[in-house]
């Protein structure tokens, strides 16, 4: 083309007169899906992804490759199947174990072939085979001459065919692809070989993203990297390229038809694109520039492409209530983001049509939310383009290994593949956060992690990096304490991490609420963190969590928030869509209401602190419980009950009381605490085992969870002060039969939870609670979560006080000399 055209119209042009060459074939038919979206009849070999796949770096010559493939399963060592008819037929784009594929079974090992034609008009150009993703490790033969190899299942690979080819007629294509998923430390994020029925689904295998080819010149651009500096207002446009060097590169940007700025300087160097008053990019406003690049040997252009970029900044700033909050061009947004996983009954890995790849970010828009988290999954680059247009902002996470530590050579394999993730993505306007680690999954060393957020901070310092989202839940080696943000998820939750130092806070999961819709579940069951019985329910359930989410907001100073989740995938059942996309679960107006009253109310003004007052004095607190025969409290002369059939038995100090671990423990038959304020609780205890069994002192029941747990903590093998999702941890794993002295302090004030150990300060940690309304008993030797008794002691435990203030080093010190 000769003319430029806004890149809107080059994008419908291209999808309109290149469509795939028609391959059908009687021995192919479309798979049968558990459940089919209201896309799956609009898929057939003529039509598979037609669009063109790469919109930020455009040419209006190309031809899609996507249809009708050959296929086989392959044997280890095999050679390729070179001039040889495959026995089975497969549409590609979609993974082998989809429906789409028409293949609908895993294979470890595959052969893929196909034959195509170059058209007489890109006589004299070069050839490039574009491939949008193959999982996991491929290689591309092309007449019989290996002309690629590429390990990684979420990121592309170009490979320039040209010295391959014949002078004319039938090309041959072959590609051999390996995914074993599970059975490596490959990333995978929720793909297992087999899913689970739980949270980790069905693997997708081979070629599952656009494949396609392009002529270009001697002298070409090869990928473009865009930076928005709206403080300079400019953009920073590198345009990478390949052929001779030291030509020239000139950018121009398009208001509509109408051009506001332009550069010229050398191609493979960072060139300033000056906007004169510029537009800003934001989910009420997701203004995009278009943009397009020539590239220029002595005059001559000989290369051109379309581009856009939308011009935003990203950042952090404090907000009137003094804590740091997320901001988009300057002004603190709340980020209301639900987890996106990406997965498709019908295509697994692949949406089943663009129409689809777009419905789910638009009902986001629909719902309220202004943020989507990609959750540990990678999307074709068409995702990303319609989260620009739309005005989404996204947190995209790196897919994880599976959940045990990495072993070497797959942690330099998994750097090498989140680093290729952002150089890909890092001109998208949408992202606004980079997320390496999810919940511990494939972590191995705490400051490792550290080191690694550090690493994409400076590949990409214009934007939020999140080194760990759920950094207090299952697998993490705990906080690195780098990174631009503190990442806590709680189920239900929400959760109520708070800032520290110069990292802003957020909750990267929460909520998860649950419902079943006849014919439209994949096993047919299923499960969530909570079931509710109808849509009404759900509703109210999902409209009261999100209220603590303001308040969270409001109080703790969290900057965003993660529901769980936009749809049902699989065995789980808490999306607003079924699975299929074919039933909303809840009422979208009340959703939309109070998401839109979170991103309003949500601003950094805060509540104002607490003032909790002083406190009772006196070194036995509120209550005292010696458990000396009579369970009797010797301050306030309230009983105690021994629950279960727990004994008194020798303790620290004269007697104590003995529990097995199971059901027994001891009710003071009062909400001793006001979990509003300060508080402290201490206690003598000797644990019988120290293994991976939680076990509570001392607690205090919520109407779900327990307020707090003075605890050992069996995911860590530590003592902890905690509330749910957040633990002051002690630094060392305490020994069975031996006493120990313990005592967890609640600051309001400070918004902090404390450990002693046996008199001495050993954590602190940040923290914040929204359950001012405690009221259940206060109990020793077990908790409550989830609406459970649970983590019961199993062991001995003495002389427990409970205080209404938060005592201090010296008041805990004194305490622990008494021996009381």
């Amino acid at each position: 083309m000769s003319r430029f055209r806004p890149l809107t119209a080059v994008l419908v042009l291209l999808s309109t007169i290149l469509m795939p060459t028609a391959q059908a074939t009687p021995d192919w038919q479309l798979g049968t899906p558990p459940l089919s979206t209201p896309w799956t009849d609009d898929v057939s070999p003529t039509n598979a992804l037609p669009e063109y796949p790469r919109p930020q770096l455009t040419r209006p010559e190309w031809r899609n490759l996507n249809g009708l493939w050959e296929f086989a399963a392959a044997a280890p060592g095999e050679q390729p199947p070179i001039g040889r008819t495959l026995a089975e037929k497969v549409l590609v784009p979609y993974p082998i174990e989809s429906a789409l594929s028409g293949i609908q079974r895993h294979e470890d090992r595959m052969w893929y072939r196909r034959t195509f034609t170059v058209p007489e008009g890109w006589s004299g150009k070069r050839l490039v085979l574009h491939f949008g993703a193959v999982d996991y490790d491929a290689k591309v033969w092309v007449n019989g001459r290996q002309v690629a190899t590429h390990r990684g299942g979420y990121d592309g690979f170009d490979v320039d065919v040209t010295n391959a080819l014949h002078r004319k007629g039938s090309q041959e294509l072959i590609v051999w692809a390996e995914d074993l998923t599970d059975e490596t430390f490959q990333p995978i994020g929720k793909q297992r070989e087999v899913g689970d029925r739980g949270i980790f689904y069905q693997g997708s295998s081979g070629i599952w993203r656009t494949v396609w080819m392009e002529p270009v010149n001697a002298a070409a651009i090869d990928r473009l990297h865009i930076t928005p500096d709206l403080a300079g207002g400019s953009f920073k446009v590198t345009a990478d390229t390949s052929g001779p060097t030291g030509l020239d590169a000139e950018v121009t940007a398009y208001d509509g038809r109408r051009a506001v700025g332009q550069v010229r300087g050398k191609a493979d160097t960072q060139l300033r694109l000056p906007i004169a008053n510029p537009k800003t990019w934001s989910p009420d406003s997701p203004f995009l520039y278009d943009l397009k690049v020539k590239l220029i040997d002595r005059g001559k252009v000989v290369d051109t492409v379309g581009s856009y970029a939308g011009m935003r900044s990203v950042g952090l700033l404090e907000g009137a209530d003094g804590k740091l909050r997320m901001v988009l061009n300057g002004k603190i947004l709340f980020n209301l983001s639900t987890l996106d996983q990406g997965f498709w009954p019908d295509g697994l890995n692949t949406a089943p049509t663009d129409e689809a790849l777009r419905f789910d970010l638009e009902q986001h828009k629909v719902l309220g939310f202004n943020t989507v988290r990609k959750h540990i999954k990678v999307e074709p680059d068409r995702w990303y383009y319609w989260a620009d247009k739309l005005g989404l902002m996204v947190w995209q996470d790196m897919p994880s290994s599976k959940t045990d530590a990495m072993p070497e050579p797959w942690r330099t394999q998994f750097k090498a593949e989140l680093h290729e993730l952002i150089e890909e993505h890092k001109s998208f306007t949408a992202i606004t956060v980079w997320v390496p680690f999810n919940e511990g999954w494939g972590e191995w060393d705490q400051a490792e992690t550290g080191r690694i957020a550090d690493s994409v901070k400076a590949q990409d310092p214009s934007r939020l990096v999140n080194a760990h989202s759920g950094v207090n839940c299952c697998n993490s080696k705990g906080d690195s304490g780098r990174g631009d943000l503190i990442d806590h998820h709680a189920y239900l939750g929400p959760a109520t991490s708070a800032p520290a130092g110069a990292r802003g806070a957020v909750d990267g999961e929460h909520g998860g609420f649950g419902l079943k819709v006849a014919d439209h579940m994949w096993f047919g069951d299923g499960f969530a963190y909570e079931m509710t019985p109808d849509s009404a329910t759900l509703t109210r359930r999902y409209v009261e969590n999100q209220r603590d989410v303001l308040r969270s907001a409001n109080t703790c100073g969290i900057g965003g928030s993660v529901y769980t989740q936009i749809t049902d995938v699989e065995g789980e059942l808490n999306g607003f869509f079924t699975y299929d996309r074919q039933v909303p679960k809840m009422d979208f107006a009340q959703v939309r209401a109070v998401n839109q009253a979170i991103i309003a109310g949500a601003d950094g003004t805060g509540t104002g602190g607490p003032n909790p007052g002083p406190g009772t004095p006196g070194a036995d607190g509120i209550h005292f419980y010696p458990l000396d025969g009579s369970a009797e409290d010797a301050v306030g002369n309230n009983d105690a009950t021994l629950v279960g059939g727990a004994t008194f038995a020798p303790g620290k100090n004269g007697e104590g009381v003995a529990l097995n671990g199971s059901a027994q423990y001891v009710d003071t038959g009062a909400a001793l605490l006001d979990t509003n304020g300060n508080y402290s609780a201490a206690a003598w205890v000797k644990l019988n085992k120290a293994d991976g069994a939680f076990q509570t002192v001392v607690s205090q029941d919520g109407e779900r969870d327990s307020a707090f747990f003075l605890q050992y903590s069996g995911q860590d093998q530590r003592f902890a002060m905690s509330f749910p999702g957040v633990r002051a941890l002690s630094p060392t794993k305490p020994n069975p039969d031996q006493w120990y002295h313990l005592t967890g302090v609640r600051d309001v004030v400070k918004g902090e939870l404390k450990l002693y150990v046996d008199g001495q300060l050993v954590a602190t940690k940040p923290a914040c609670s929204l359950d001012a309304t405690s009221t259940g008993n206060t109990v020793i030797g077990r908790a409550k979560f989830g609406g459970n008794q649970v983590d019961h002691l199993d062991g001995t435990v003495d002389q427990v006080h409970v205080y209404d203030r938060a005592l201090t080093d010296a008041e805990v010190r004194t305490l622990y000399d008494s021996g009381r």
